[in-house]
């Protein structure tokens, strides 16, 4: 028996569903192979990974879309990535200090220590380029599926990130 064998007898073993090893077999190609695809055409010829994932989180997490307070940057970057405040701020500067800046940093309304990031034209620009790359990504992925697949597809994977924000916050509520 080999090794992927044995991991997925283990699983077996280990699950209350007998589905559930089959969707761990598809956790590496799913976040890695599917997730990286997805990155890189977010982040296209001129952005850097953080570059992009900092534009995005602006974009969907910002009230206005255009803006969110350094701080929200920082706490979502630092969720997703072993990533420090100081590499944080080196990010947000050098984004606000391309030949065409990508965001400007401002002192929040709300506090003169506090900071806030706005989207500049040119990352207003950006962030459509990156949403043009990521759709024609997912026409690629999704050519030739059937209406009824792509919306079985839409359900399940809106149904899994519910559940997941369903553990998150549970994680959170019994800090």
């Amino acid at each position: 028996m080999s090794k992927t064998e044995k991991s997925v007898e283990v699983a077996k073993n280990a699950s209350s569903h007998p589905a559930s090893p089959e969707f761990l077999k598809l956790f590496y190609p799913f976040h890695y192979v599917v997730g990286e695809a997805m990155e890189k055409s977010l982040q296209g010829p001129k952005l850097s990974h953080h570059e992009a994932v900092i534009l995005w989180m602006i974009h969907s997490e910002g009230p206005d879309k255009t803006s969110l307070p350094r701080k929200e940057i920082e706490r979502l970057i630092c969720s997703w990535y072993e990533l420090g405040s100081p590499a944080v701020t080196k990010v947000l500067k050098r984004m606000a200090m391309r030949d065409k800046p990508l965001v400007t940093i401002r002192n929040s309304a709300d506090s003169g220590r506090e900071k806030k990031a706005f989207l500049t034209q040119e990352g207003e620009r950006e962030v459509a380029l990156m949403m043009e790359r990521a759709t024609h990504t997912i026409d690629q992925i999704i050519d030739g599926w059937g209406e009824k697949e792509i919306k079985a597809g839409l359900h399940f994977l809106a149904k899994v990130v519910e559940r997941v924000e369903q553990f998150d916050s549970k994680a959170a509520d019994s800090i």
